[in-house]
């Protein structure tokens, strides 16, 4: 049993240093843009460069946007899958796994050739998308469905959903309250792991919002790292920072024991 203690904790060690080593050597690069001295020029310029807040303001609202239409479509379909029918949830899952096969810019050429002159019914454009968002945020929705479903896929497997939901019928529930007060409390905790994961997504994305040209914090990112030398790096460490900070924030909304719904309620 030692020696088995022994080496899980070489195996953490050496997993820490593989991934922590990285990120320090990052941020002690970050800190030598005046020659001989370590300091924090290189995250001053950053953060008194207005573009930094702009196109990260954008990915922030265009995440906030994914999320809800992910979980607007996910959940109750999710749910749906698990009470009615649940022999389509392999099938479910597999079209959800889509946009690990086709690349994202085959997604977004895609996307772009069908619906750039608009929504069509018999050749009449009834809704134009050109100048909007709503390509760029159905793109991520797209790119997030395989870990938001996964994630509230895994939540409903923990629970009895056909037994809540039943139970909440027989007592004159409507879907309503049977979505958002009983459903949605048993899986705060998946929910929440697919949104870390689905705004993770969405901040460090490049592909959909290069080429639809919208402002965003993965092309800034790439175009702030062919000009400068030292402030990338510093807007690496800040977007692991906040990603981190992310994590944290999610855990202490989410931490704690999560009362289920039963039939005796």
């Amino acid at each position: 049993m030692k020696t088995k203690n022994i080496w899980a904790w070489i195996i953490l060690m050496i997993g820490l240093a593989y991934f922590f080593l990285p990120l320090l050597a990052t941020f002690e690069f970050s800190l030598k843009m005046i020659k001989d001295s370590y300091t924090f020029e290189a995250y001053r310029v950053a953060f008194t460069d207005p573009q930094f807040f702009r196109s990260f303001g954008y990915s922030f609202f265009w995440a906030l946007l994914t999320i809800v239409f992910s979980l607007l479509l996910v959940v109750p379909t999710a749910y749906w899958v698990h009470w009615r029918m649940p022999k389509m949830r392999p099938w479910v899952e597999f079209v959800t796994l889509m946009p690990f096969v086709v690349p994202a810019v085959v997604l977004v050429f895609g996307m772009s050739r069908l619906y750039g002159g608009g929504l069509k019914v018999f050749g009449t454009p009834i809704l134009v998308l050109t100048g909007t968002p709503i390509l760029l945020v159905a793109g991520y929705v797209v790119l997030s469905l395989p870990y938001m479903f996964r994630a509230v896929d895994t939540g409903l497997r923990a629970i009895d959903v056909r037994t809540l939901t039943e139970c909440a019928l027989s007592l004159g529930a409507g879907w309503r309250v049977i979505i958002t007060q009983i459903i949605f409390p048993n899986l705060r905790t998946a929910i929440l792991s697919g949104v870390f994961l689905t705004f993770a997504i969405v901040m460090g994305e490049f592909t959909f919002a290069s080429l639809l040209y919208w402002p965003a914090f993965g092309p800034y990112m790439e175009e702030i790292g062919a000009m400068r030398a030292y402030t990338p790096q510093a807007m690496a460490v800040v977007s692991f920072l906040l990603t981190w900070g992310s994590i944290g924030l999610m855990q202490w909304i989410g931490r704690g024991s999560v009362q289920e719904v039963t039939a005796a309620h």
